[in-house]
């Protein structure tokens, strides 16, 4: 009987997973269907879901009126760039926290947190005005600083519980076998702490891809990415649902391929430590 009742609740959990799952799946599938309609087609109603008239211009348009590939290798550098940064920094921060804490350590991380609820219009005019004083608003330079400081709390966080659960005997073995602190982090901690890092650095990816404040604020031309490259096609005129799909669809597929081939990773890492 008590079987019977668990087989009911595993079914019952697995059917609301799923049901949640599609639901935040169906505004990606009705942007990718969207993008293949055309503009009649897609400000049509009743919409139709499947049952349209399967076209690729929108897809050739965005290509043609926009360097989609310029937009995608800033992306790249801006997202990549700002978390092997954010780890350079975060690494070593999170490691004297977890293993040479003092009384203020957890107020110090409590205040790190505590920037995210910022609201980011909330400092916009002071940092607008100190890139343009440094000459670096529109630069690759400039977007990837900032992006770092913007994920630097939650990668500091994120290595910090990892490094929590590292006993700290490992570490001092390798002290009194002469191992300075940067062999130490890079030899014996790094190794040990790899999942909880790669996770770090893959979420820290994907935040930096998709943050669009910043990026519309700080670019224009040279160093916009594919945040920039979607708002393009909101214009004065209108919205072009099918060709703004298009771009969106451009924007998210990498993203998206990322994260479907990297999900391992993530899930191990980001429960990394929680079985002993």
């Amino acid at each position: 009987m008590s079987n019977n009742k668990s087989n009911k609740s595993k079914m019952l959990y697995t059917f609301f997973a799923w049901l949640i799952s599609l639901a935040i799946f169906f505004p990606i599938l009705w942007t990718i269907l969207t993008s293949f309609k055309t503009e009649t087609e897609a400000i049509a109603s009743p919409p139709s879901l499947f049952l349209f008239d399967w076209t690729l211009e929108n897809y050739n348009k965005v290509m043609q009126q926009s360097p989609y590939f310029k937009h995608f290798w800033n992306s790249v550098v801006i997202s990549v760039g700002s978390s092997l940064l954010g780890l350079l920094i975060a690494i070593p921060a999170a490691w004297s926290m977890a293993f040479i804490p003092t009384k203020r350590t957890k107020n110090l991380l409590m205040w790190m947190l505590s920037t995210k609820m910022l609201p980011p219009v909330g400092v916009l005019i002071p940092i607008y005005l100190l890139f343009r004083d440094l000459g670096i608003l529109d630069t690759l330079g400039g977007i990837v600083v900032i992006m770092t400081l913007i994920n630097l709390p939650i990668m500091t966080w994120m290595l910090y519980t990892y490094f929590k659960e590292i006993p700290g005997e490992i570490l001092e073995a390798a002290r009194m076998d002469g191992a300075s602190v940067g062999q130490e982090i890079l030899y014996v901690l790094a190794p040990i702490a790899l999942p909880g890092i790669a996770s770090t650095l893959l979420l820290n990816v994907i935040l930096a891809w998709n943050e669009a404040f910043w990026t519309l604020i700080l670019t224009t031309v040279n160093a916009a990415p594919l945040t920039a490259f979607i708002a393009s096609y909101s214009s004065p005129e209108g919205l072009f649902y099918a060709k703004l799909s298009a771009a969106s669809t451009l924007a998210i597929a990498p993203i998206l391929i990322l994260g479907w081939f990297s999900q391992k990773q993530l899930v191990r890492g980001l429960s990394f430590g929680a079985v002993k």
